[in-house]
């Protein structure tokens, strides 16, 4: 078996890091906010990072899906664990959040990158790097409120990972 030597000298495995992606404009002030309180309660579990893509500047449906792609995949790593935020996926509960960062953690993912895509949705081609399809739930929401939602959801896993109260059977 190797001998792993980041754990023979730091006593511990690297740590998981977690990034929020998203395609679209700054928040307005009241969402950043939230936004902020609840990346930094994550930052006390995982290393996390958002990052915005701006939008692109088409007229075509397609045409931006595909530029916005190409901006997305520069953004990601070829290793990342990419969770897809679409209508269209499987909803989970907060334990099946909860579990799915676990199992991805498990099998040594170094980053999940949790991504929401532009106005129109992604491209087929992000749709086939994703590993996972998530969808919050049937309702449609604005795409700030979204990322406000993500990082809730994300932090109240981490709560859930880590036995403490703030998640609530």
């Amino acid at each position: 078996m190797p001998l792993n030597l980041y754990a023979v000298f730091l006593k511990k495995p690297p740590l998981l890091k977690i990034a929020f992606l998203s395609v679209g404009k700054t928040n307005e002030p009241y969402i950043k906010e939230g936004i902020d309180n609840f990346t930094g309660r994550i930052g006390h579990y995982y290393p996390i990072a958002w990052q915005l893509i701006v939008p692109a500047k088409a007229t075509d449906p397609e045409q931006i899906k595909k530029a916005e792609a190409l901006s997305i995949l520069k953004a990601i790593h070829p290793n990342d664990v990419l969770i897809l935020l679409d209508e269209q996926g499987k909803m989970l509960s907060s334990p099946g959040l909860a579990k799915l960062i676990q199992q991805k953690a498990n099998q040594s993912a170094q980053r999940i990158v949790f991504l929401i895509g532009g106005a129109y949705g992604v491209s087929n081609d992000i749709k086939q790097r994703a590993q996972f399809t998530w969808s919050l739930s049937e309702l449609v929401f604005p795409h700030m409120l979204v990322r406000l939602i993500l990082a809730e959801q994300v932090y109240r896993a981490c709560s859930i990972l880590a036995n403490e109260k703030y998640h609530h059977d």
